[in-house]
């Protein structure tokens, strides 16, 4: 093979070597960019389910209270049987 067609080869490889490469990077980018989005939305999830979690527990908290009173208030109706009668009403 002669001097000057080894060298046009020894291009050729080399603009396609240097195409891969370039490639490589873009794909690279792309990655990490959709890891960074990716781990963003998740955080931004993670912070919506611990909030909503919170509200939850409070309003249980709230219902049970409620409870409790209900209950507390049935029975102090319940003991005074002459005075007061417990009445459900159909709604």
């Amino acid at each position: 093979m002669k001097k000057e067609n080894f060298e046009v080869l020894l291009e050729d490889i080399n603009s396609k070597f240097q195409f891969v490469v370039e490639s490589y990077e873009v794909l690279r980018s792309d990655i990490s960019e959709l890891r960074r989005d990716t781990r963003e939305r998740f955080d931004f999830a993670d912070f919506k389910f611990d909030t909503l979690t919170k509200r939850v527990d409070g309003l249980e908290k709230k219902i049970d209270a409620i409870a409790d009173d209900l209950s507390a208030h049935r029975a102090d109706t319940e003991a005074h049987h002459g005075a007061y009668h417990v009445m459900e009403r159909e709604g």
